[in-house]
């Protein structure tokens, strides 16, 4: 069966460009693979967490997940540091990662700029990135744009590996997601929609309320012309508008360009507004029943079993395979 791995990091509160970049496709997903659906906790530490705020992020992620509609019966949710094997596989693809590549990873240039002093780790964490895949033998990845050289350097990892010490790792394929996977700021639609925004009004959070909701897309960017029309170059803060309103109300972009004709700004704001509010209110619903229950414990030590099953027989293959002494 096709398999697929896939996680949120714990850094940040969860908001609509992750439900739409992550959850939302994790849903379909679900159906047509075998999943397992992790929280990296691991790759957070990268940079300075308040230990308070990661142990409650991890939960809220998980917590997330389920009250989405991932369903745990069929689909392997955990925590990254309840799994060992992610730790020394990670190491063990350091080893086959050259320094340049490193080097050229854009998201540690990003991260990194205008820093003083960053954890090496920030450097390094795209092998562990890899090994997270590579460990359970996953088919498939979903991947926005911002993660595609992730995913080819751990293409690029694994047959490295396979033809050093043997056929060991399954080579990953991408899934590329069109619709909800370029989810942009509110207030600039240049940049994605980010946790680490300062400004709150930048992007809706899942625990906003209604009005808060009804506020932000009130306040957010468009232009001049008036005309509800999907053009990225020409208008990219109404095409992102559209983008949500299309994620969040199962529509298509030609049923909204036709449904907002000659309307205006105004009154698809506000619609957009009450679909958004509307998707989200069971989704919160379910989050506070779970979010600090035995049930949601329960799941994530059941989830981390199954996955450190398959997790430890790749790990060991891998390390058979580099000479390492196993018994």
């Amino acid at each position: 069966m096709k398999r697929v791995l896939s996680g949120i990091k714990p850094s940040g509160e969860l908001n609509i460009g992750g439900f739409g970049g992550a959850l939302q496709p994790f849903l379909t997903i679900q159906q047509e693979y075998e999943c397992f659906f992790f929280v990296p906790d691991l790759h957070a530490v990268t940079v300075t967490q308040d230990p308070k705020e990661l142990y409650q992020r991890s939960k809220d992620i998980a917590a997330f997940y389920i009250a989405a509609g991932i369903d745990p019966k069929k689909c392997a949710i955990f925590i990254q540091s309840q799994v060992p094997a992610h730790a020394e596989l990670g190491w063990l693809m350091e080893t086959q990662t050259h320094l340049g590549e490193l080097g050229r990873m854009t998201q540690f240039k990003e991260k990194s700029e205008g820093k003083d002093a960053v954890s090496a780790a920030l450097f390094t964490y795209p092998a562990l990135m890899a090994a997270d895949i590579l460990l359970y033998q996953a088919t498939h990845v979903p991947v926005g744009d911002d993660q595609k050289q992730h995913l080819e350097l751990t293409r690029v990892l694994a047959q490295r590996f396979n033809n050093r010490f043997g056929s060991t790792f399954v080579i990953p394929e991408p899934i590329i997601q069109s619709l909800g996977s370029r989810i942009m700021g509110l207030d600039d639609p240049s940049k994605k929609m980010s946790k680490s925004n300062p400004n709150r009004n930048s992007c809706v959070h899942l625990l906003d309320s209604p009005d808060e909701i009804r506020k932000k897309f009130a306040k957010a960017v468009t232009d001049s012309e008036g005309s509800v029309r999907l053009d990225w170059e020409a208008k990219p803060a109404v095409s992102n508008l559209m983008e949500i309103y299309a994620v969040f109300s199962g529509d298509s972009i030609a049923a909204i360009e036709r449904r907002y004709e000659g309307q205006g700004y105004g009154s698809f704001k506000k619609d957009l507004a009450e679909v958004v509010a509307e998707r989200l209110i069971p989704i919160q619903e379910r989050y506070g029943e779970i979010v600090d229950s035995a049930e949601l414990v329960a799941i994530l030590k059941e989830g981390a079993l199954k996955a450190s099953e398959t997790a430890n027989a790749t790990l060991l293959q891998a390390k058979r395979a580099m000479g390492f002494v196993t018994f």
